[in-house]
This record gives C-alpha cells, structure tokens and sequence, in this order.
C-alpha cells in the first residue's frame, strides 16, 4: 500500500513522515533512492512529499520523493564536493543572526542569502538578542549599520528580543500561514524565539562558550513544528560556515542584487567585477553605492568555485 505524506523529521538514518490523517510513521528510505541521490548526503530532507510503503512487519519505506518547489543546500564539508539539503518547499528561510554573543559574520549572512536567491527562496533576516546592544550606543549604531545595509538591498530585517519582546509579534506575522526554514549559527537563540513562538515546544537552550564566544549545539536534527496559528517553521541545527556549492562562476553575481543591478552598465558583457576596465561594480564599490563587506562576501564565493570547480547545476 502506497501513501502519500509529508516529512516532518530527519535525524538521517530515520525520517518521521505525517500522513494526510495525522498519523506520523518512522521510514527509512529505500537504498536505491541513496544511489539516486549521488553527491547528496540526505536525498529525502524535511518539507519533502513522499510516497511510503508499509509492510507486513509493520516498518515503512520512503519509495519516491515528489518534485520540489524549491529547496536550500550547503555543502557537506569545507573540502567536500557533496551537499546537504535543509529544507524543501519552502515559503521562506529565515536566518537568525546576532551581533554579539556570539557574532554572526556578514559573510556568513551574505553566502546564506547568496544560496536562497541562487535556489529561488525568498530569504529574510532576523537579528536577534538586541536587548544587549539598545544600552550601548556603539552597539545601538552597529544595529542600526546592518539593519539599513540590508534593508536598503532589499531584505526584510527584524529586531529581535525574547527577554525584552522586541519584534515577536513582528516575527509571529511574518510566519503566520507559511512554511518557514529557521536557520543561524550556533548560540543565536534559534531555540528560545522556537520556544516563545510556540507554548510547549521546550526546545533545549545552549549556553555560550566563554572562550570563544560561540554557540553549544542544541538541536541534533532539523524538525518541522507547527505554529499555534497556522504555518510551519523547520527547526536545523546550528552551523558554524555556510559553504556554497554548485555555483557557476559567471552567475555569483546574479545572486548580490546590488551588484547584478549594478553590472548592467558594465563595459564587458562577461565581467567578473574584479579587475575589469569600465566595470560599474568597481566604480559603485570605490564611491560605496556597494558595501565593501558585501563584495567581499561576493569575492570569498568567487574563490569557493576556483578552488573546488564546482559548476551550479541544481542536482534535482
């Protein structure tokens, strides 16, 4: 017997499919689909529709994943040519960053946004813990700083607090209805928005380590949790690097909208944006229309395809 549901959990070698009447099985995936997958570390990711197959003894299988809306990869490892999917068929991700205890670097930001405009989902930004930056006027301009550079790009930016309450019923609108991927480092209060957000979810709390100034992993898994009023945010774990994989060299560009906007008047059709005569980008960069944390950002990708080879061609 074949049933249609939708994936809920993956702890990689278990996944929790919920059926169309609530049940929700324990599958694993059938290994031919493993060597379908080639390169990809998990074939079968949370938000995934999939066919399962009960059998006799009572286990089940996932047969066959339905084709996607959309999903977001990352690389596997800092040397590795496979990807992980985080999440499919998604209305947006979310990447929860903060700016102190510990620090989210822009370039971890801009290659998170880089992949969700490269995989055609539409990316926010949640800056989180703010209550320790509204008493320090350095901090305060700090928050300011991130918040214009990319709101004037484009980005939804919230401010958040779970101590103070700044911005959750922001937050609580902009998920309302929708199926939500909650990324970010390690240590960023993923877990206390996920538990403020939902009565009971008591998610695990992490502590900050004092030597490095970094999040302690919390969640082990990535898991899909239903809103109290409508919608779904899928939990993953916390990351310490967002490795981009299977970008096109020529195409990195197109995934900075500053920058993509500012190449149209480019001399050369083909410009990298790096050492070209006539390049707009390099002209916007030297009188700031471009942040110089943002090329960077665009420039560390750039490197990301020398060094691998990688060419972006979506695996599914």
């Amino acid at each position: 017997m074949i049933e249609q549901g939708l994936v809920i959990r993956s702890t990689g070698s278990w996944h929790v499919v919920r059926l169309s009447d609530g049940t929700e099985l324990n599958c694993r995936i059938k290994g031919t689909m493993r060597l379908m997958g080639l390169r990809c570390t998990n074939p079968v990711a949370v938000g995934d529709t999939v066919s399962v197959q009960r059998r006799d003894d009572g286990t089940a299988m996932i047969a066959s994943v339905a084709p996607r809306r959309n999903y977001i990869i990352r690389r596997a490892s800092n040397l590795s040519r496979e990807f992980q999917i985080i999440g499919a068929n998604l209305d947006r991700a979310l990447l929860v960053a903060t700016l102190v205890q510990p620090e989210t670097s822009t370039t971890f930001i801009d290659r998170f946004l880089a992949t969700c405009e490269a995989y055609s989902v539409p990316a926010a930004l949640v800056l989180n813990k703010v209550d320790l930056l509204r008493d320090d006027a350095d901090g305060d301009a700090l928050l300011e700083a991130v918040e214009t550079l990319y709101r004037t790009i484009g980005y939804t930016v919230l401010t958040t607090s779970t101590i103070t309450g700044e911005g959750m019923d922001e937050l609580r609108s902009l998920l309302h209805g929708n199926t939500t991927l909650l990324s970010g480092n390690s240590g960023v209060g993923k877990s206390s928005l996920i538990n403020a957000l939902i009565p009971g979810a008591t998610r695990r709390v992490g502590e900050i380590s004092e030597a490095h100034n970094t999040g302690m992993h919390t969640t082990t898994f990535s898991e899909m949790l239903d809103l109290p009023d409508g919608g779904r945010v899928i939990d993953t774990p916390g990351v310490k690097g967002f490795g981009t994989i299977d970008f096109e060299r020529e195409q990195v560009s197109h995934y900075f909208p500053e920058i993509f906007e500012w190449s149209a008047q480019c001399r050369y059709g083909n410009c990298t944006h790096t050492h070209e005569p006539g390049c707009a980008v390099l002209d916007a960069l030297a009188q700031h229309y471009i942040s110089e944390s943002r090329y960077n950002s665009y420039l560390s990708i750039l490197e990301d395809t020398d060094t691998t080879g990688d060419k972006y061609r979506k695996p599914f």
